[in-house]
Order: C-alpha cells, then structure tokens, then sequence
C-alpha cells in the first residue's frame, strides 16, 4: 500500500505519528488532534513545497501510529517516543545535563555526588541554581557531616586514607577502624535531613547532641556542634527571605543562523538570576521557532524533578495551553507560559537574547573563551570538585610491541606546559599490552611524586577507553592514591570517561570548547609519545645497520648517533662531515660502505 492511500486510513482522533524510512528507521515523530487531518496536511502541494516538509516525505516510506484520549497525553507520548528513538527530523536536546542535582547514594557508607542525570539508584535533591550553589551544598556537607564524595571503592578496606580524612572532610570509612557504622550512621542522617531541608529536625537533634556533649565533657565536640546549629540556623533563614520575594520563573531566548541555533536559559529565582544554561544545534536547516520551542520546552520540564511557575518564551505556539496543563499536573500548581510584548518581562527577554547572540558568537564564531571560563566548564563537565588547573595526560606508543614508549604533557592555567613533559621507555612489559604499559607507567610517575613529596595533579587524563582508564585507576590505587580525578578520551567517540561515573560518559559536541581542550592535550600527548617513539626506532636501525659496517664500533655509531641524529642524515653526510665527527679511519670505512649501496650517491 503506497504512503499516500494509508495516510487515508489513519484513525481521526489524537494520537502521536510516526515517520519510517526505507529501512524501517523512525525519522519524524509528531502529534496530533486528528491523526489523518494532520498526517494528510504533509502532502498538500504548500506543505510540500517547504524545505523540511520536503525533504521528509521525500525519505519517509511508511508511517505508524498511536492513538491516545487526549492532546495531552500525545504531547507526553511525543516527548517519550523523541527521546527514545531520537529521530534526525525532529529537534533533539542536544545537553540533557541542565539541572545540578546532589545524589546520596544507596551503599553501606553512603556518599554525596553532583550529578546532572537521574538514575534508579540513590536519593535525588535539587535542583539547585546557580550550577555551583551544588558544590557548596556538598562541600558544606563534607566539612561539617564528613560524608565524602570520592569514588573510593567502599567494598573493601584499604591500608590508608586520602587527604580529605586527614583535613577533616570525610570520616574515614575505607580504612578499618576509623569510624564506626553508629557514627557514620548518624553522619548520613543529618546530611538526609540536611538535604530535605528539615532544618528544623535537624537543629533539635544537634541540640540534644550538644548537650549530651556537654554533660559528658567533651567540650570540644559540643562547639563544633554549637557552631553548626548556628549555620544552619542561617541558612533557614536565607531560604525564608529568598522564598518572600516571588516565585520562580524561567526565561528562554535564541539567536539562529539556520542550520547554527543558540538558545539562552535563565532563572530567576526570588526575582534575582541565579544561573544560566546554553544550548546549541548545528543541524537547523529549517528552522521553525513555534515548533522549536514546543519540542525545546517538552524536552526540557516534562522529564524533570522541578518545574518553576512561569516560563518566558520568545514565541507564541499552538500547544500552549495544552503544555502548561501538563507541566502544571508534573508540578501540582499552576504553571503559566508566556510571551512577553511590553514593560520589564519584555526587556528581561531582550537581555536573554542578547546573551544568546553572544553564546552563538562565542560557540561558532570560534571566539577564544578565556582560561578561567575553560576551566570551570571543565570542572562543570567532568564532575570534579575543584577547578582544573592541571592536566597530566599520558599516551603509551608502539609498532606492535616493539619500541615500546610513553608520553606525560601536562596543560597548566590555560597553556601546554612543554618544559614539564616526560618520556618513558617501557621496561616490564613483553609483548603488545598497552594496559600493562599504562599500569607501568602511571605507577612510575606517581611513585615518583610521592617519594618528593609532591602535588598531584588536578586531573589525570588517559589516551584510551575504559580498559585504559581502569589500568591506570588499578596502578595509581596501588601505590595508595585513592581520590585522584581521573578521565580517558576515546578516540572514535570522542566520549571522555570519568573515572567512578564510567556508565555516564561526558558526550559533548563537535564545538564545545571542553571537548576542543581534551583533544587538545590528548593530542599533544599523541604527537609528543609518537615522535619519541619514531626518534628511538631511527636509532635503533642506526644502530643495527652501522654496527656492520667492518671496523666500525658501538663508540663510533654512539657518536654518529647523537651527532647526526638519524640514519638517513648520515647517510646524506659527506667524508668531511664524518671526519670531524669519528676521525679520518672511520670516515673511510663509511665511504666504503655506502658507496657499495645501489642507492647511495655520495656527493
């Protein structure tokens, strides 16, 4: 049956529709009042004339269908089916990780992470704006709970703690004896409660704490827990004030040069910005902004734990009503969606623009970000807990086991840092085993630090998937380094794997300025590992080929070597050239030599 006469068939009521191509792929996914109204509409001579529309029916083969009650079930059905087969004529959110959540884990030491994605597995809270009021919710949870964030295997016990122990962030529970289950029990349940926001809770049972501290003369804990109750006593009353002030609202804008889009997301909270987001397409060669946006919002608030009370946006569309019905169920009160025509809502749409239009400028007008900028959408990328200032990147190189090297260049406070970079000859690997050789020398490296009693680095980054990620996490939790941010880049993907969160890769795209740093310095760690590698080998055919030569020694090709660098200069070389390097004999000897070569004409 041909696609139009079916389209002729399909029921009238609402449903979602979808869009297959000759292979059975799902291209378009879209939604509808009446199924066979809107799926017929694509085939009017207008409709077909535009380039989108075109396009689509061009490629399309077969279409299917889901009839639901309502239009508001076929916007929640279009939502879900989008962002499961991720169809290439519908427009896709490109960054899911909009909102900064703080996790704590189900595990018997539970910890506290930042986390952008939601998963089955743990309690969420959050979300929390700006992005960073999350790593000062953790950090004030580390100094004054001592729940850490590492990612430590708390399975197994191990000989010693990190540094976050000894500086009084974290109780100590890898190591055996440093803190009991009650203590790190009742640690877990202030940070629960912390995070519910019971403060209220949460002060009475310090309270009582204090003064069972007190009584017991244990003077020094009844302050630091009189010192607590004091901030969070504070904190109470700024959430109080802050929620005084109106509700929520979230602000959305672009700037589009079909098919490059820029869209700017503001919040405002207790009348204030507290944070924005930036999102970015490449792929908008027909861009449709009532469309666009009622796709964008869907994607944006249906699937997530918070939905503010109003929401701006730069255009008018159809779903409107049916969407703020929805959203206004998710967030159980009323939801309203606008678009602003005049007074301060409309200059705060304005302002949105503008820093999309500069988002655009700064993302594909391949304007520089400055190094504080990069570091901090690194930190913000990767999930570390402290700014990256350092990078020591590592690349193992090889002709099939033989010639075994490795490289470390390091990225430091924005630029390569050359005169920190190191070479490593494989000593204890036989054989092709780029995970034994990683092993080796993450192991050397560190040990080395150790033994000066050195800094480590802010990031560890590896040249390779997860199998060289977990070597170099096996070599580095040997030597007892067991908190150290570690990430690997795979060079097809280009997804970078953050040690600890392996399931989550760290997907950006083709533009960002994260990615184009990590390739950078993975690159430089390639090009750096490849040369020695390339310099070694040289020296060894050097080597081999020279030693032949009759009265020829080990001395003479060691000197010809560190003079001429490669074979082939000394092959270029003249008599004289030779002369001055190993003397009159040997230089006749090389003469000889090579004028018996078919292919060496000596000048």
């Amino acid at each position: 049956m041909e696609l139009r006469e079916k389209v002729t068939q399909l029921p009238l009521g609402p449903g979602v529709y979808l869009y297959k191509d000759a292979k059975g792929k799902v291209i378009y996914v879209g939604k509808a009042k009446s199924l066979r109204s809107r799926v017929r509409s694509y085939f009017n001579d207008d409709r077909l004339a535009d380039t989108k529309t075109g396009s689509l029916i061009a490629e399309a083969r077969d279409v299917e269908y889901i009839t639901v009650d309502n239009e508001k079930e076929a916007l929640a059905l279009e939502n879900n089916l989008i962002k499961q087969y991720k169809p290439r004529f519908n427009i896709l959110l490109r960054d899911d990780k909009t909102y900064p959540y703080v996790q704590l884990t189900q595990e018997k030491y539970p910890r506290v992470y930042v986390t952008r994605r939601l998963r089955k597995g743990g309690t969420y809270f959050g979300p929390y704006f700006p992005g960073n009021l999350a790593y000062r919710v953790v950090n004030f949870i580390h100094r004054h709970f001592k729940v850490p964030s590492c990612k430590v295997d708390l399975t197994q016990y191990h000989k010693q703690p990190c540094l976050e122990y000894h500086i009084h962030r974290c109780h100590g529970p890898c190591v055996q004896g440093l803190v009991s289950i009650e203590t790190y029990e009742q640690a877990v349940r202030d940070t629960r409660m912390f995070l519910e926001g019971k403060h209220r809770n949460l002060i009475g049972g310090l309270r009582e704490r204090m003064g069972s501290a007190s009584i017991d003369m244990r003077f020094e804990e009844a302050a630091a827990l009189r010192d607590l109750i004091t901030t969070v006593e504070e904190l109470e009353q700024r959430q109080k004030m802050a929620s005084a002030e109106g509700d929520d609202t979230d602000i959305l804008a672009y700037y589009a040069e079909p098919p490059l889009v820029a869209v700017n997301l503001f919040h405002l909270r207790g009348g204030r910005i507290v944070d924005r987001r930036e999102f970015f397409w490449e792929d908008q060669h027909v861009f449709d902004p009532p469309e666009f946006f009622t796709d964008l919002l869907l994607q944006l608030y249906l699937d997530q734990q918070y939905v503010p009370g109003r929401i701006h946006v730069p255009v008018e569309f159809e779903d409107c009503a049916v969407l703020e019905e929805l959203l206004t169920e998710k967030r159980g009160r009323k939801v309203e969606i606008h678009t602003p025509q005049r007074g301060q809502k409309k200059a705060m749409l304005e302002l949105v623009e503008t820093n999309a239009k500069h988002s655009f400028d700064l993302r594909f007008r391949v304007m520089k970000p400055s190094s504080l900028a990069i570091q901090e959408a690194l930190q913000d990328a990767l999930g570390v807990d402290e700014p990256i200032k350092r990078i020591e990147c590592f690349d193992i190189s090889h002709i099939q086991g033989t010639d075994k090297v490795a490289s470390m260049v390091v990225w430091e406070e924005g630029r390569m840092k050359k005169p920190d970079y190191r070479k490593f000859i494989i000593q204890t690997v036989v054989g092709n085993d780029d995970f034994a050789s990683m092993r080796e020398v993450i192991t050397r490296r560190y040990s080395r630090l150790q033994a000066e009693n050195a800094k480590m680095p802010t990031l560890v980054l590896v040249d390779g998937g997860l199998g060289q990620l977990h070597a170099a996490a096996e070599a580095l939790e040997a030597i007892g380094v067991i908190n150290q941010p570690l990430a690997s880049i795979a060079k097809r993907e280009e997804w970078i794997y953050v040690f600890g969160s392996e399931n989550e890769p760290v997907v950006l795209d083709k533009f960002s300025p994260v990615l184009h740093l990590v390739q950078q310095v993975r690159d430089e760690a390639h090009r750096f590992a490849v040369t020695f590698h390339r310099n070694r080998r040289d020296a060894a055919r050097l080597r081999s080929e020279l030693i032949e030569i009759p009265g020829v020694g080990p001395k003479t090709v060691q000197k010809l070597l560190q003079h001429f660098g490669s074979l082939e200069r000394v092959r270029a070389a003249t008599e004289g050239d030779w002369m001055q390097v190993v003397g009159r004999v040997a230089a006749r000897r090389l003469k000889e030599y090579f004028a018996a070569q078919p292919d060496h004409a000596q000048s």
